[in-house]
């Protein structure tokens, strides 16, 4: 597939961690540049600390180092950022620690699709910054040296930099951050359905998300959204199609999960579903995700 996460290399690629990579990884160690008039690369041991959702790319590490030695980067704001504003990479591609790359930001809000749970990732930043595959995890910083994003994925056919690379915002990262560092998980609030394929509500010419399954323990169960089934004659019965939540348009899944990503668990959310010729609307409690981590 032309889009593609930045998976490291072994070995080589100290200083990045790739979330994906992370789970059940024991004894890392963190290679870093200490001091300033004269850096020198130190080996410091680190591990996995809180690992984000999978279709975001983040992860939090403990590093076993005096405060005194390490300095942050300072944190910037991706609300505001604009097309044509200078950008700098930082990262490892193919092993080549430490590599910096320029370009500019070549398009805001875009949607892309996570590799490991197919769950649209929005608001991405997109650059022709050059990344290839090892720059995962590594910062998008401004002109002013402060960070705006976490460097995900690149467009290519071939695998290595087309020109065209993509950053998690670090507003949305920091919110990410936030969670695994206050609760140790990010909880993520869920209707509790299976939905139908887009395709397969195009082509009976309908727009929205067909619920194929809303088990009656999970939040739109609960609140009555019907499933789709078979009578007694095998024929099939659509089930809720869901048309908007609290006012705001669904087309297709990726719209539902958008709108879901700006919600909290407990809040209760309208749903406006088609059900046969009518229009109904529902009251849905929102219910947490039980295997988030």
């Amino acid at each position: 597939h032309p889009l593609r996460r930045l998976h490291h290399q072994p070995r080589r690629q100290a200083g990045r961690l790739h979330a994906g990579r992370a789970r059940g990884a024991a004894g890392l160690r963190l290679r870093l540049r200490l001091g300033q008039a004269r850096p020198h690369c130190h080996q410091l041991p680190c591990h996995p600390w809180r690992l984000g959702p999978q279709d975001k790319d983040v992860a939090v590490l403990s590093i076993e180092a005096p405060k005194d030695k390490l300095r942050p980067l300072p944190v910037g704001v991706s609300a505001d950022l604009l097309v044509g504003q200078k950008v700098y990479a930082i990262g490892n591609p193919f092993g080549l620690d430490h590599t910096l790359t320029t370009g500019v930001i070549s398009g805001l809000r875009r949607e892309i699709s996570s590799a490991a749970t197919g769950r649209p990732i929005q608001d991405v930043i997109q650059t022709d910054a050059a990344i290839n595959p090892g720059n995962s995890g590594g910062p998008l910083l401004d002109s002013s040296g402060n960070l705006i994003g976490v460097n995900t994925a690149i467009y290519s056919p071939s695998g290595a930099s087309s020109g065209v690379g993509f950053s998690i915002p670090v507003d949305t990262v920091g919110g990410i951050v936030d969670q695994l560092i206050q609760f140790g998980k990010v909880t993520r609030p869920i209707l509790g359905i299976k939905f139908a394929p887009d395709q397969s509500v195009e082509q009976l010419g309908l727009s929205g998300v067909l619920v194929l399954d809303a088990p009656p323990n999970g939040p739109a169960g609960k609140a009555g959204l019907q499933s789709t089934k078979r009578d007694a004659y095998g024929r099939l019965i659509l089930g809720d199609i869901i048309t908007s939540v609290n006012g705001t348009k669904v087309a297709n899944g990726s719209d539902l999960y958008r709108i879901l990503d700006q919600c909290k668990v407990g809040e209760t959310v309208t749903v406006e579903v088609l059900r046969g010729d009518k229009k109904e609307k529902i009251a849905v409690v929102l219910e947490p995700k039980l295997d988030e981590t």
